[in-house]
């Protein structure tokens, strides 16, 4: 590769985002090709702190999360990120107020090859201190679509139990991989096997 496939997983607390990234890094390695799984800096600073994040800084933390990534895009063929900037940005949204993170979060996400968003389709657990609770998934969820929606940033939705959540990662993975051809003028975008909007996941959800 001339480049490394940088897959960047968002999604709201308790949706199997760090489970996911090391499953698809194990999934993904193959003779020759070396890959790389960035851990979730947020989870490392609550862990040596003892507490959550303040409001100053939430945008070290996204810097930290940001440079990660990026080192170890200069060293791998494929990159799994738990998770980007744009979470902490989201956070400091939902948490704080403050939308002020949002610029250079997005940009940095804008370097992602795929981004994969988790389904809220797992039931909560409790984290320690990372973890609010079941009612802000939802707005969180909310939240990271519409800074996707503003920044144009097509995203593969990831739903399923168990292994099936692994399968549905893997089938956006190499569909990004090896995109179908068209004349160019319009940005693929792919969302799940049965169709490519976005909002529809909420309809099969409801009935699971």
């Amino acid at each position: 590769m001339s480049r490394a496939f940088v897959i960047g997983l968002l999604g709201a607390e308790s949706t199997g985002k760090t489970t996911l990234a090391a499953e698809l890094g194990a999934a993904l390695a193959a003779p020759g090709r070396r890959v790389a799984v960035v851990p979730e800096f947020l989870r490392e600073f609550c862990h040596r702190a003892g507490r959550t994040p303040r409001q100053d800084e939430q945008a070290g933390i996204a810097a930290q999360q940001s440079l990660r990534i990026a080192e170890a895009a200069e060293s791998h063929d494929i990159v799994v990120a738990d998770t980007t900037a744009l979470m902490i940005a989201v956070y400091s949204e939902q948490v704080f107020g403050d939308t002020s993170l949002y610029d250079s979060a997005l940009a940095d996400h804008a370097r992602s090859s795929l981004t994969l968003l988790t389904a809220l389709d797992l039931p909560w657990q409790a984290d320690g201190l990372q973890r609010d609770g079941p009612h802000v998934r939802e707005p969180v969820d909310a939240l990271v679509r519409a800074a996707l929606a503003r920044a144009a940033i097509d995203c593969a939705v990831v739903f399923g139990q168990g292994p099936q959540r692994l399968a549905n990662a893997l089938a956006a993975v190499q569909r990004a991989l090896h995109p179908p051809q068209d004349d160019g003028t319009k940005r693929w975008q792919w969302v799940c096997d049965r169709c490519g909007d976005a909002g529809c996941e909420r309809h099969w959800l409801a009935s699971l």
